[in-house]
């Protein structure tokens, strides 16, 4: 170890040996920090007796440990060194050179800040001999001569280390000193460093520039700007311009370039490039965030339109496990709605059986409509959030859809080559000569499904790049106690749709739109035959109908009060239909016709016997005011008095008995408790 540059220096030698005990640390380890930088390297090795540096401060904390445990603390160990390598280094001095605003407006570089620290360093340590020896040479006398001789000879001593430039002869140096004692830290600074005598291009010429290149009528290409400047140039008295060169250099400055890009890129490109970006980790563990996004499905099938052989591609919406990059679920169609992400997301949790903590999509397709309906919400119970808009890089979806086109898809000639924002995959674009001459091969639509299916397992069964084990793997080890199992009561809470308004139920049952085709339900009692008795109540009421869109077999009736909320009533199930022609009818049909035409007859008659029941009690029947009542049509009047008769019977109390026989009658008295009988002094 050594002082280099006034910082403390180790050897590769001392980081690696072992002859003297345990190393610090093994060469392949040194190998692999030297090749990613992790540590500064003050001087690189090379050449006759150059051996390599590495600052000791820059070592990974673990192993500046090590250091320290088997040689002690590198300030301790060189402190024996010669006096030469003991120069105190003036901190503020690098504050000062650090800090310091060069006339250009920019500031040092590195090695310019460590050259004039190390400079007042070693002025500073030369003013303080000078003081001391002035003061000895004044107590004991001496030669002026012999005096700055000895001040060379260390000045010298310093060169060698740590490496000043100060003047090595003596009128130079004395001026030197001079100088620093009256001006301070700045009479070191060279005044060539940021001469604004330098700059060409001044604030006015710039702004010209910059508006230039930001014209839209008309557009301006750098050689016609530097024309147009060179032009203007003459009429404003400025300094012409010598080099095309020039001005694109002063374009491409840092400070320049994020005032004209958006004029010429698009804002969307600009923001990108420049404007800050968030730094996260991702996930540690399964089902914390699913990713969920649209895109092309990247491999082109065959169909017929209107006879004709065409080719054609289709959309995937896809629902991914941020930590494991495991494509959970999918769905292919045309559109990115929200038909699909409903499929999608169903198919990831009916498959894994788990719900996300969050959910993450961009809010466009059917998202804002998933949004408003709650359906997100609904899935994670906690959270669910948009990236921001036309910010590809808040998801992490969009690096796994590029990464799979390019590791998997590509793989078969089919592939339509990547998406038209995809970066640095120009070997992966279709051959379209190639794709024309074979139409006919390509794959049908089923085809297309069953392949992609398998394209996504591969994905799921390859190596994930960090965790280097399948993603599926990861994904299946990996436990959230924060992410709830899903129960078949769960799965039906999560995805029956309900319809967005009330449906009145009609003599015909209710019937419901989905996917654009219409189903008509029904309630039905215990023996299987439609409720008469729901129907009396609730024909023509209003009904929200909860039902699965995978299953239209079953669906669910609730009643909505005046908040919007909902209360269970019943089930339904698909109308009875039957075909009109006999011969068309199954066996047990005519049965069931007959039945429905004797129960709605009963129903009829029913009701017109409460209604006469009702206007007699309240004196407005007919046959109160001496006139007829109408008969039901279609309806016979023995099957009406049959009918009548039996409903009166069922709604008849039960008769009572009189008990004629004594011996009956003195037993029945007997089992009389005293409250039944009442009590003989009730009267009194």
């Amino acid at each position: 170890m050594e002082y280099y540059k006034n910082r403390i220096c180790v050897t590769v030698e001392d980081l690696i040996r072992s002859d003297d005990g345990e190393a610090v640390m093994t060469l392949p380890i040194y190998r692999g920090y030297y090749n990613r930088n992790y540590f500064r390297m003050m001087r690189r090795g090379g050449g006759l007796g150059c051996y390599a540096l590495i600052e000791f401060e820059s070592l990974p904390p673990r192993y500046k440990a090590r250091f320290i445990d088997k040689y002690s603390r590198p300030e301790e160990v060189l402190k024996g060194k010669p006096i030469t390598e003991e120069l105190a280094i003036d901190g503020k001095a690098r504050g000062f050179y650090r800090d310091h605003l060069l006339p250009d407006g920019s500031r040092m570089t590195d090695e310019q800040i460590d050259e004039y620290t190390v400079n007042a360093s070693v002025l500073n340590q030369l003013i303080r001999l000078i003081n001391d020896r002035r003061s000895k040479r004044r107590a004991h006398g001496g030669q002026a001569a012999d005096f700055w001789e000895a001040i060379l000879t260390t000045s010298e001593n310093f060169r060698e280390y740590p490496g000043h430039t100060l003047p090595k002869g003596k009128s130079q140096l004395q001026n030197k000193i001079n100088d620093y004692k009256k001006s301070g830290y700045s009479a070191l600074i060279s005044g060539k460093l940021g001469n604004a005598n330098s700059i060409k291009i001044t604030e006015e010429v710039g702004d010209q520039i910059v508006a230039l290149k930001r014209s839209k009528v008309p557009v301006y290409n750098n050689a016609q700007i530097f024309d147009e400047i060179n032009r203007l140039a003459i009429e404003r008295g400025w300094k012409p311009l010598r080099s095309e060169k020039s001005l694109v250099q002063f374009l491409h400055r840092p400070e320049v370039e994020p005032r004209w890009w958006d004029a010429v890129h698009g804002e969307q490109d600009a923001h990108q490039r420049y404007s800050r970006k968030h730094k996260t980790e991702m996930a540690r563990q399964r089902d914390a965030i699913w990713y969920s996004d649209g895109t092309k499905l990247n491999l082109y099938y065959k169909a017929f339109d209107g006879g004709k052989l065409v080719v054609r591609t289709t959309q995937v919406y896809e629902v991914m496990d941020a930590y494991s990059e495991t494509f959970l679920g999918f769905h292919i169609s045309d559109r990115e709605n929200f038909d699909a992400q409903y499929h999608a997301f169903r198919m990831a949790i009916e498959t894994y059986r788990h719900r996300p903590y969050e959910i993450v999509n961009d809010n466009q397709g059917g998202h804002k409509k998933g949004a408003n309906n709650g359906f997100f919400e609904r899935i994670t119970g906690r959270i669910a959030r948009n990236t921001a808009p036309y910010g590809p890089t808040g998801k992490s979806i969009e690096s796994a859809f590029g990464r799979f086109q390019s590791q998997v898809l590509h793989r078969d000639w089919r592939f339509t080559g990547p998406n038209i924002t995809a970066k640095g995959s120009d070997n992966l674009a279709a051959n379209l000569e190639f794709l024309e001459a074979n139409k006919e091969h390509m794959f049908t639509l089923e085809e297309l499904k069953e392949t992609y299916a398998k394209a996504r397992q591969e994905w799921n069964m390859a190596l994930h790049p960090i965790a280097a084990k399948p993603r599926l793997s990861m994904y299946l080890s990996s436990q959230n106690a924060e992410a709830k199992n899903v129960s078949d009561l769960d799965l039906m809470e999560l995805f029956w749709l309900q319809t967005d308004k009330p449906v009145t139920f009609t003599p015909n049952g209710i019937t419901i739109t989905v996917n654009k085709e219409k189903y008509t339900f029904e309630v039905f009692d215990k023996e299987g035959l439609p409720d008469l008795g729901f129907r009396r109540d609730n024909t023509y009421r209003k009904f929200v109908v909860m039902y699965d869109p995978l299953d239209m077999t079953h669906v669910r009736l609730f009643s909505q009060d005046k908040n919007g909320g909902l209360r269970y009533v019943t089930d339904a199930h698909p109308y009875a239909c039957f075909a009109r022609a006999i011969q068309e009818q199954q066996p047990g049909d005519m049965e069931f016709i007959r039945t429905m035409s004797r129960m709605t007859e009963q129903e009829r008659i029913r009701r017109q016997m409460e209604a006469a029941e009702l206007e007699t009690a309240h004196g407005v029947a007919p046959e109160q005011h001496g006139l007829n009542r109408p008969k039901i049509k279609g309806v016979s009047a023995k099957t009406v008095e049959r009918v009548m008769t039996e409903l009166s019977k069922a709604a008849a109390p039960e008769p009572y008995e009189e008990i004629v026989d004594i011996g009956l009658a003195h037993k029945f008295l007997s089992n009389q408790t005293p409250l039944e009988m009442g009590s003989r002094y009730d009267k009194m």
